[in-house]
């Protein structure tokens, strides 16, 4: 009767958070509220909360309850807290115009470039360095729209060939600011096999293998797909492009300001990552013990960024003013922070009815058998459903970090082989939905059905699908556990 129980909530709590995510619904409350319910059901089954060293509140009613203040607590105090700082930064980077500069100032080289199937990878993967400073897909994409789009047509690329570069300018640049990278680190952090890792580590020593080769091979089936494609248009007698009169694009702030200006407001964007990946560079070949962490890194840019704004403005007041838009910023992210607490505290509650434990149980014939791979591929597969239904694979990806150790314990493979494809398969297929944020804005500006760009999207993200899992399996399969 107690396995019914199990099977039972389980079954309908997934069903209700999968539902959800399908109709693009916010989940943060549903996921707090099922979590709350799930860890209720195993109360009434007998069993306690499954929340690590978990003081009961001395009413067994309220512990539930009292699980979501202590996770808040527990996510604000680690990787919560790096989300906000990051949050803050990239605000006061906009508030004093440096996003601007630093696209500005690496795009504009483009312009001297004439072979439109040349731009196509180059484009890519500069757009993907771009997300490093805007990482909002959405975002970046009608920064893009407006600065890069029109050069790319004038250099002879195709409406709907432009539209598939931008569509997909973010997707898995490896980065320690990401907040899912840093979510993944804070859960690594706590394992034996990776205690103490930092999100820098994470992304310098284990994301880079599979994420750099895999932005090179997409960039590369970019090149070979919209040539073919524009090609394929032609023969068919399609138009394949529109006049650019016709298409609405977001009015460009235009950038003043002598090379000193322009040189410095170009790195701050980027400094924290610079810095951070100065000093993994330091400590790897020299063994020196410097720590700098991701808040670290954030607040001394932070710093340095209202120091060149003092002298370059110099005006005090102002400057000062300004600082506001950090915290602002902060508070702007607090939904992120919000959705990854509500996510574990959904997970507890799958804990607590004994679901890992099952879990574990059915998975005792992967291990050994040669059959590592398959765990990894199942979250793939469900990453794609959700992600090309909802056109968001963000609440998935939250709701699912918790889970991944216990899931990679339970099949006894290295959890590196389960975290890196799914948090990259959400990024990669995002690009596949006619309903995700990005396609809808870039579909909208140029004109286009979201079925004609996804068409122009779907090999390129096809193949950094495959790229990245099979690396990530031939990678990290082999490295075992604990």
């Amino acid at each position: 009767m107690e396995m019914v129980i199990m099977v039972v909530a389980a079954v309908v709590a997934v069903a209700a958070v999968v539902f959800m995510l399908i109709r693009k619904m916010d989940i943060k409350i549903s996921l707090f509220l099922i979590g709350i319910v799930l860890m209720y059901v195993a109360l009434l089954m007998g069993k306690p909360i499954a929340f690590t060293d978990f003081a009961s509140s001395g009413v067994t009613w309220l512990d539930p309850f009292k699980v979501v203040g202590d996770q808040f607590i527990e996510t604000i105090t680690s990787a919560g807290f790096i989300m906000l700082i990051l949050g803050g930064y990239t605000a006061y980077m906009s508030k004093i115009g440096a996003n601007e500069v630093t696209v500005s100032v690496l795009s504009k080289p483009l312009g001297h470039i004439k072979s439109a199937y040349v731009l196509v990878p180059i484009t890519f993967l500069l757009g993907n360095l771009l997300s490093l400073v805007i990482p909002s897909a959405s975002n970046l994409s009608i920064i893009l729209l407006a600065t890069l789009f029109p050069v790319l047509r004038q250099a002879g690329m195709s409406t709907l060939s432009a539209a598939a570069v931008v569509a997909t300018s973010a997707t898995v640049m490896p980065t320690p600011l990401g907040s899912d990278n840093i979510a993944i680190s804070a859960e690594l952090a706590e394992t034996a096999q990776f205690a103490g890792i930092t999100a820098s580590e994470y992304v310098f020593r284990y994301h880079v293998l599979v994420s750099i080769p895999t932005l090179f091979a997409m960039a590369v089936a970019h090149y070979f797909w919209q040539r073919f494609m524009d090609r394929r248009d032609e023969r068919l007698g399609r138009v394949s492009a529109v006049d650019d009169g016709e298409i609405e694009l977001a009015e460009v702030k235009q950038i003043t300001g002598g090379v000193l200006y322009r040189t410095v407001y170009a790195i701050l964007p980027l400094l924290p990552i610079i810095m951070l990946l100065v000093v993994f560079a330091i400590t790897s070949i020299t063994g020196f013990d410097i720590d700098i962490s991701v808040q670290l890194a954030s607040i001394l840019s932070f710093v340095i960024a209202i120091i060149c704004e003092f002298v370059r403005t110099r005006d005090a007041r102002k400057t000062l003013d300004d600082t506001e838009s950090f915290f602002k910023g902060m508070g702007g992210a607090m939904p992120v922070v919000a959705l990854l607490v509500a996510a574990s505290v959904f997970v507890v509650g799958l804990q607590s009815i004994g679901l890992i434990d099952a879990l574990q149980n059915a998975m005792t014939g992967i291990q050994g058998g040669g059959l590592g791979f398959v765990l990894p591929l199942l979250l793939v597969g469900l990453t794609a459903l959700i992600v090309i239904l909802s056109g968001s694979g963000t609440a998935l990806f939250f709701a699912m970090v918790p889970l991944m150790i216990p899931l990679a314990a339970a099949a006894g493979i290295n959890v590196l082989a389960v975290t890196i494809p799914m948090s990259l398969a959400g990024n990669l297929l995002r690009e596949l939905s006619p309903v995700a944020g990005v396609i809808m804005i870039v579909s909208g500006t140029v004109k286009k059905s979201p079925f004609e760009i996804i068409r122009r999207t779907s090999v390129p993200m096809i193949v950094g699908v495959v790229v990245m899992f099979v690396l990530s399996m031939a990678i990290f399969l082999p490295m075992g556990t604990a």
